[in-house]
Order: C-alpha cells, then structure tokens, then sequence
C-alpha cells in the first residue's frame, strides 16, 4: 500500500490462506478414428451411451477404435475424445456444386463458409451424412408436406420450418426419423424473433443444429438429400499422431490417462509418440499395447509381444501390457479383439476413485479387467516371468477370479523408484498440485515471509498425503540455505521437497517352520 500523507485510516486485507488445491487425476484422453463427430477437437464424454451419440455407433472398420475408447468408460466417468482427420474423410451435403472435402468442426466451417456453395452440409465427416434429408418448408409448400404435423401452424410468408431427417436411417437405426425441427426461421438475412435474437435460419442453424450446417439461400423450398459423405478405409498413423497432438499442452487441457488407437504392425510409431507427449507433458501417463497381431497371430506370440515392447523408449512415463482382449460388440452381435489400454488406464481412474491415485491398480483388490471374454494370451508363471522382465505388465485369467492385471511397472528399465505405477503417478500429483500453488509466488519478494508461506502451505498437504498412505516421509527446505544470494539476484526462487515414496507389495514370502514339541518359540525367534 502507499503512504499516507495526512491523518487517516487506511483498511486493507492481506490474504494469507494459500493451500495446495486438489487436483485431477482421472481425466482420460484418447485418441482415433471415428465414423462420426466433430475432428480435431477434444469433446469430453462420460458414458458408452454418449460415446455413441457423439461419435457414432460403430461399423466393422471403426469397431476397435469405438470399443478401446469406450472400454475405459467401464471404470472412469470423464474421457477426453479426439476425432483423428483422414485425407479420406468427405462431408455430405447437398451443394449445388459437388462438395469434395472436409468441414472437421465447427471453427473449421465459419473458416470455409465463404469459399462454400449454397446448400447444406453434413456438420461432421463421413458416411453418416449421407442419410441426411433436410426438407425446407415455406408458406406455399405447407400444406403439401408430410411433416406439417410437426408444426402448429404454416410459416409466415418471410419464414422457413426445417425438418432434418434421418432418411436413411443409417444414424438412428430407423429410416426417416426426425431428428430436428426448427419453426419460423426467417428467410432474410438480418431477421430478428420480437425479443431482438437472430431468427435467421442459416444462423440459428449453424449455431445450434447438431447435424447439419446452412450457406447462402433456398431457391426453390423442397427436400434437400445430402450426399457423397465418405469415411476413411486405411488407418494412417500419422492421422493418429496429429490428433494426439491435441493433448499436448498441459496449461490448456487437463489430461491424466491417455491411450490412442493401436498401431497395427511392428512399427511403434504412434506408442512412440504417445511416449514422447507424455514425458514432455510430465503430468501424464501413457497406456501403450502390443499390436493385436502381436498377441493373436502365431506360435511364439509372448515372444512377439516381448519384441514389440524392446522398441519403446525406457520411461516411467508410460505403461505397457500383455495381450489384445476379447469383447462383445453389441452393436453388431458379435465378438472382436481390441488392445487392453483402455482398460489399464480405467483401472487407474478407478483406483483414484475406490482408494487412491498411488495405490497400485493391480492385484486381486483393484486390477480385475470387466466386459473381456477371453485373453490372446493368458501366460503362466513362466511367461509372465519373462514379460515381466521386459517392462510388461501380464494380464491374466483366473479360473473363479476374473481377469487381473497382474503388474504394476512402468516403462522404465532402470531399477527405481519410479519403475512402479503407484510412485509415477504419486510423484505426478504432488508435483502438479505443488505446481499449481507455486504460481502464486511468482512476482512476490523472495524473502524469508515468501519462503515460510511456501513452506506454512507445502507441509500440510504432505502430511495429508502421508496420512492417507501416499508417502513415509518428507522433508520441504525452502529457506537461506537453497535460496542463497546468488539465487535471489536472479531472480529465482527453490524449494527442496523430499519424499519416501509408500510402495506397493510385488512379491510376498511366508516362511512356514516346524518345530519339536517341548521348544520354546522364544529360543527360535529370539523373543
């Protein structure tokens, strides 16, 4: 505050009740192909359900990419969902000329929308919009529609009813389903409903219509068929890296488990790059699986799989498992293999929710997979010895106890700390919740007040923490010795948190010892 230069009084409120806040730690994040949505854009969903409604149900193309993604909604409420862009992709409409290419979404159509032909467009990519009718009635036209039951009464003589219809069906399941209606849009630019909102039907189409998009006018009202929509038939990796790389800025989106579609042969290219944001983003954990060919096709496939995984970078930043798995398609009636990522990374949402994030998401309590049929690869003791030398995580069927993930390493093939599931992720909530706080000191003085407020606000949260099991132990030095002079003339400020990470049990040995009658326990065990 300034100085008074005169007698007063001067009130002011000083607020010294930083706290680390809470942060998030069940966010999925997934990335690939889709038949239907928005493209390049992250849309959170929380169900199958709306999964579905978002993205489209699934064909036999798509079916992998739908079911990986859906199957972490088996254990987490909150996924993160990219739509991958495909030089294949072709948005339906019903231009005068031809429409060839591709609207992704919506910042995407208000880029084109001058260089667009009047008509109507598909609001996403894809074959789906191909089952699209939109029928445009005026005045004249009214009494002639078999959708006039829809409305109360006909349009004004400067106004539109719309109907957009699933004509095909192929969207709904049902041919000529309404989808929308939209009644007394008007005709003419600059129309307005009697509270003053626009009431332009290419406007209030384009802003609210979750199907199609409008430019320019109607010549003559009628039904208007979209057509030549197209999805992708090849998967290029590189379509899926782009669309990972929407999750790459950790300031802008919040983002805890993020898996993607499976590469599909022996190169590692989007595993890879799934590592490679991870360990830049450092607050996330990747969820990698072998291609599905790997697990299922041949003779020596844990083999396979082993050598698959020798080709990704050693980190803890990343998570890798042991077969494809076996699940229903209910939107077919039938079964398919997809990879277990998606499964992995909702064991860990789920292991936030049942306990907490650095507990391990393994084991008999916390690690049963749900909706898997059967495994490519179900490995004895052998086998699981050797995948889980090579950083892999087996995954395995009981007989009477369900499917478990039966590992908790990481990707890191050095021996530490940080090879196990629990201490990654620990490390990676303390550091982005003690972050998060941090920014506060920024500007401040660097003082002995600045440091004893970071150290006042630090402590308490480690020793919650450490009460709810996470950590042994810590120690924050945050004061002249780490903040020396050097330190403070440029303008740096260092706090020292150590931590004895709690760790999970991998191996358990009871010893069972037989003993003569007349012996004393205490002469056995010293005590």
């Amino acid at each position: 505050m300034g100085f008074l230069v005169s007698p007063g009084v001067d009130v002011n409120e000083i607020d010294l009740t930083n706290v680390i806040p809470a942060v998030s730690t069940s966010i999925g994040g997934y990335a690939g192909p889709f038949r239907w949505g928005p493209v390049n854009e992250i849309r959170t969903v929380s169900s199958e359900k709306e999964l579905a409604s978002l993205f489209g149900e699934p064909d036999a193309f798509f079916a992998e990419s739908f079911f990986t993604a859906s199957s972490f909604l088996k254990y987490g409420s909150t996924l993160k969902v990219v739509r991958s862009e495909s030089s294949q992709q072709v948005t339906a409409s019903s231009a005068i000329v031809a429409f060839t290419g591709t609207i992704n979404n919506e910042e995407h159509f208000v880029e084109l929308e001058s260089s667009l032909d009047s008509g109507f467009y598909a609001r996403y990519p894809g074959d789906l919009g191909n089952s699209i009718d939109v029928e445009v009635i005026d005045n004249t036209t009214f009494g002639g529609s078999n959708n006039a039951a829809l409305f109360d009464s006909a349009p004004g003589t400067d106004e539109y009813h719309i109907v957009v219809l699933d004509k095909g069906g192929k969207i709904t399941g049902t041919p000529d389903v309404v989808l929308e209606t939209w009644s007394f849009l008007g005709i003419n630019e600059g129309a307005k409903k009697e509270n003053g909102s626009n009431n332009y039907f290419v406007d209030v189409l384009n802003k609210g219509s979750n199907y199609v998009y409008a430019k320019g006018v109607v010549s003559t009202p009628s039904v208007l068929s979209l057509s030549s929509g197209s999805n992708e038939t090849v998967t290029v990796p590189g379509d899926i890296t782009n669309a990972i790389d929407m999750f790459s800025d950790s300031e802008t989106v919040d983002v805890n488990l993020l898996f993607a579609y499976n590469d599909e042969d022996e190169v590692e290219t989007i595993s890879e790059y799934l590592v490679q944001t991870a360990v830049a983003r450092k607050d996330v954990v990747a969820f990698l699986s072998p291609p599905i060919e790997a697990s299922t096709v041949g003779t020596d496939r844990v083999n396979n799989v082993k050598t698959w995984c020798d080709g990704i970078t050693s980190t803890s930043y990343a998570v890798l498992d042991s077969t494809a798995i076996y699940t229903y398609n209910k939107y077919a009636d039938k079964y398919l293999w997809i990879p277990a990522c998606g499964h992995v990374a909702g064991l860990c949402a789920n292991t936030d929710d049942v306990a907490e994030p650095w507990f391990s998401p393994a084991g008999y309590n916390r690690g049963q997979l749900l909706g898997v049929t059967k495994l490519a690869i179900n490995p004895n003791q052998s086998e699981r010895d050797t995948l889980y030398k090579a950083r892999i995580n087996p995954i395995v069927s009981f007989p009477g106890q369900g499917t478990i993930l039966f590992g908790d390493k990481t990707a890191q093939s050095k021996p530490s700390a940080f090879d196990r599931i629990n201490v990654r992720r620990l490390f990676i909530v303390l550091e982005k919740a003690i972050a998060t706080a941090a920014k506060y000191q920024l500007f401040e003085l660097n003082d002995q007040f600045t440091q004893a407020m970071f150290k006042n606000m630090t402590e308490p949260f480690l020793r919650d923490v450490k009460g709810r099991r996470g950590v042994t132990d810590f120690l924050v030095v945050c004061d002249e010795t780490n903040n020396t002079g050097e330190i403070v003339d440029t303008n740096r400020f260092v706090a020292d948190i150590y931590i004895k990470p709690a760790r999970s049990i991998n191996f358990i040995s009871l010893n069972f010892i037989a003993t003569r009658t007349g012996v004393e326990f205490s002469e056995i065990v010293g005590k």
